[in-house]
């Protein structure tokens, strides 16, 4: 399998990355050993989480996932062959958010308890924090790659314009740099990325990994109608694209898949995987048969006329 680099940094990616939102949320330990297994197994090597995960659901505080993928990596002994990334920023608790360099400090070496691990690969800023400078942010990142904690970082949820800030004020001060981008990006949410944030990241070289790359599920197609939302755990991010641009979207989707014998969610993955700024879309899996259906996208490979179909279909037209 072809590796692509991801930034400028040394770090080598498959074209997918797992999710591991799901972790402690949707799936339980053991059914994330299996997943986790199962995609390794299968060639792949990259999973991101976050501390913040999955703090969302009733009765946990965060960390979940990390402490699942900890355990895991720990009983498998296979830290050196797996990339991990997870995040800082996001409210952990009273006076636990944001990316001042005391609160980076301290979280990092939660997460390190939680990964049972001594270095993250890719340490990423979950959002933008307007009030700690950048300068102050990204000299904590130094001393962490200088202590050997983290090897590079990352932005997700940044705007273009504080990227590009970032990017310029790490030249001018010769700080580490954000080697990529994490943004919300799939064949309905575009216009975000594409009206600014692409050309920031083809630019400056950064790498792009995308979350939400299947829409929540509904470019998987698995929800077609508000009766399908019952009961959903994603239920309350689907709804929006429950609307005309979004059926279009899905019947370009089915098209192509039933012309390739795929399935919307390989050729949603693997449009996403054909654009050129994007080194790997994130997709998180329940069960081996959505696992499969993630890693085919790898193997499909997308004519010119099944991306313009697409494209045109997703196209945002006035008053959508």
């Amino acid at each position: 399998m072809q590796k692509r680099r991801l930034g400028q940094s040394q770090i080598l990616t498959a074209p997918l990355v797992l999710g591991g939102n799901v972790f402690g949320w949707t799936l339980d330990e053991a059914g994330s050993f299996r997943i986790l297994d199962e995609f390794v197994g299968a060639g792949f090597d990259f999973v991101d989480t976050a501390d913040v995960y999955s703090s969302f659901v009733p009765g946990n505080v965060g960390g979940e996932s990390e402490t699942i993928i900890g355990k895991w990596l720990a009983q498998r002994g296979n830290r050196q062959r797996v990339i991990i990334t997870t995040k800082v920023g996001m409210r952990m608790g009273p006076n636990k958010q944001g990316l001042s360099k005391a609160y980076i400090f301290q979280a990092v070496e939660d997460s390190l308890r939680r990964l049972r691990t001594d270095y993250i690969d890719l340490y990423q800023s979950h959002c933008d924090d307007a009030g700690t400078p950048l300068e102050e942010t990204l000299q904590a990142y130094a001393e962490l790659i200088r202590q050997g904690k983290v090897r590079a970082i990352g932005a997700s949820n940044y705007g273009a314009a504080r990227l590009t800030e970032a990017l310029d004020v790490a030249k001018r001060e010769s700080l580490p740099r954000y080697e990529s981008l994490q943004p919300e990006y799939n064949l309905y949410d575009r216009a975000k990325y594409e009206s600014g944030l692409e050309a920031v990241c083809v630019q400056r070289g950064l790498g792009v990994i995308s979350y939400f790359s299947l829409a929540s599920g509904f470019l998987a197609g698995k929800y077609r109608s508000p009766a399908d939302l019952k009961d959903a755990a994603r239920g309350a991010f689907v709804g929006k694209y429950l609307n005309p641009r979004g059926e279009r979207i899905l019947r370009a989707l089915d098209e192509v898949a039933a012309s390739h014998r795929s399935t919307p969610a390989s050729v949603a993955l693997a449009w996403l995987m054909a654009r050129p700024s994007m080194t790997a879309p994130i997709a998180s899996a329940t069960s081996s048969a959505q696992l499969q259906t993630l890693i085919s996208a790898a193997q499909l490979q997308l004519e010119p006329a099944a991306i313009e179909a697409l494209d045109r279909a997703s196209r945002q037209a006035s008053g959508e």
